[in-house]
C-alpha cells in the first residue's frame, strides 16, 4: 500500500477533512481529528501545514512532488560529498584507504578523500613517543616479567622501559593490532636473550649500558622482520637487583669487590708515587755525578794551566817564584789561626806584642803577613826564613 494512499484509512482511521471530521470507516471520532491508540490527539493544524508545504513544491496534496525529492537528494549528496574533508594534525600522518586498501598517505593539514564507503582515512601519531614498562612499575611489581636468568646461571630482578615511536604509518596500521602488547612482548623476549648471555655482576655494575644497547638493537631487528613500522628510540633499565632472598649476600659481595678495587687503586697510587720518586732521585744523582765530573775535569784543566804558567815563571826567575809560592802557601795555611808572622832578621831583644793580638779572630779578621820572617803564637814565637 503506498504511503500516500488516503483511500485506505489504515489502523488509525481516515485522515480528517478540512473541518476536522473523519471519513466513514474510521476507528473513532474525536473533537481534534484522528486519534492513535493510546496516544494524544493530532492537532488539526498539522495537516494544513503539510498541505501548504506540498503546495509550495507544486503538489496538489496527493503525494510528494518531484521537485522536493530533487532538493532533498541534492542536499543529501552535498552532505555526503563534504564528509570527505578531514584535517591531519602536525604530529600525525594519514593513510587513505580505498575500499580497504591503502592507496596514498596524507600530510598534516586540510585534506580530502572520497566519502565513505569508497574511501576513509586512518590517522597515526608518528612523532609522539610511546612508553612501555616491563617488569611492573613503582606501584606494582610483576615478577613473572622481571625475573630473568643470567649467563652464569644466576637470577636477576630487572625492570626496564622501552621508548618507541611509529616510523611507517601504513605498516603500523596493517601489521600491528595491539602495538603496546606487541612491543612489550618483543622487548621482554629481547631482554631475556641479552641477559642470558651476560654474567650477573656485569649486569648489576658496569654492564648496564651494554645490555640496553644490545636489547634495543635486537628489538629493532625483530620488529623490522615483522614489518611493524616501529622504531625503538631507547631502552632504559630502571633497576637491576638480585632476588629479594639474596639481596643482603649480594650487597656484601659487591661491597667486598669495591673494597678490593679501592685497595688495588691505593696500591697502584703508592707504586706510581714510589717509582716516580725513585726515577727522580736517580735522575738527580745522575745529573749530580755528571756535574761533578764536569767540575773535576775543568778544575784539573785549570790547575794544569796554572801549573804550566807558574813553571814558566819559575824557569825565568826561580828565587822570586819560590818566595811568592812560600808566602801564598803560608797565607793559605795560617789564614784561620792566631798566628803573627814577624821578620826575624837582626832581632836582638824579645818582641812584645799587645794581648789582643791573640784573641779569637772574627770571621772578618785576617792574619798579618810580611815579606820575610817567622811566626809567633801565644807564648811561642817562630822565626826563620825559607831556605
Amino acid at each position: 500500500m503506498p504511503w500516500n494512499d488516503n483511500a485506505n484509512p489504515g489502523p488509525w482511521g481516515s485522515p480528517p477533512d478540512g473541518d476536522g471530521e473523519r471519513k466513514p470507516g474510521g476507528a473513532g471520532r474525536g473533537p481534534g481529528g484522528p486519534r492513535r491508540p493510546g496516544g494524544p490527539d493530532i492537532p488539526p493544524g498539522l495537516d494544513q501545514a503539510m498541505n501548504r508545504l506540498r503546495g509550495l513544491f507544486g503538489g496538489r496534496g496527493d503525494g510528494v512532488p518531484p521537485g522536493a525529492i530533487a532538493v532533498f537528494a541534492a542536499a543529501a549528496f552535498g552532505l555526503w560529498a563534504i564528509s570527505g574533508v578531514y584535517i591531519v594534525q602536525p604530529n600525525e600522518e594519514g593513510v587513505v584507504l580505498t575500499f580497504g586498501k591503502a592507496t596514498r598517505q596524507a600530510k598534516p593539514g586540510l585534506n580530502y578523500h572520497l566519502p565513505a564507503p569508497i574511501e576513509h582515512v586512518e590517522k597515526v601519531a608518528v612523532t609522539d613517543l610511546q612508553r612501555v614498562d616491563v617488569g611492573g612499575s613503582n606501584a606494582e611489581d610483576k615478577p613473572e616479567e622481571s625475573l630473568m636468568l643470567t649467563g652464569d646461571e644466576n637470577i636477576v630482578d630487572l625492570d626496564f622501559s622501552v621508548v618507541w615511536r611509529v616510523a611507517d604509518a601504513q605498516a603500523f596500521i596493517f601489521t600491528v593490532r595491539e602495538p603496546d602488547v606487541a612491543v612489550k612482548a618483543v622487548a621482554e623476549s629481547a631482554m631475556r636473550e641479552v641477559v642470558g648471555k651476560m654474567p650477573l655482576q656485569a649486569i648489576l655494575t658496569s654492564g648496564r649500558g651494554k645490555v640496553q644497547i644490545q636489547a634495543a638493537e635486537l628489538m629493532q631487528k625483530t620488529l623490522d622482520r615483522w614489518g611493524a613500522g616501529v622504531t625503538v628510540v631507547e631502552v632504559q633499565i630502571r633497576s637491576a637487583n638480585p632476588p629479594t632472598e639474596v639481596v643482603d649476600a649480594f650487597r656484601q659481595v659487591a661491597n667486598a669487590g669495591q673494597d678490593a678495587e679501592s685497595k688495588v687503586n691505593e696500591a697502584n697510587t703508592y707504586k706510581n708515587r714510589v717509582v716516580n720518586e725513585a726515577k727522580g732521585d736517580a735522575a738527580k744523582l745522575t745529573q749530580s755525578a755528571e756535574a761533578y765530573r764536569e767540575q773535576a775535569v775543568r778544575e784539573a784543566l785549570g790547575e794544569t794551566a796554572r801549573f804550566n804558567q807558574i813553571y814558566g815563571e819559575y824557569k825565568r826567575a826561580p828565587g822570586v817564584t819560590r818566595q811568592r809560592l812560600y808566602i801564598e802557601t803560608m797565607q793559605q795555611v795560617l789564614s784561620k789561626s792566631n798566628k803573627v808572622v814577624v821578620d826575624g832578621k837582626g832581632t836582638s831583644a824579645p818582641i812584645i806584642l799587645p794581648p789582643d793580638v791573640f784573641r779569637p779572630r772574627t770571621p772578618t779578621a785576617r792574619s798579618t803577613v810580611q815579606d820575610d820572617g817567622g811566626t809567633q803564637s801565644g807564648d811561642q814565637a817562630t822565626t826563620g826564613a825559607p831556605k
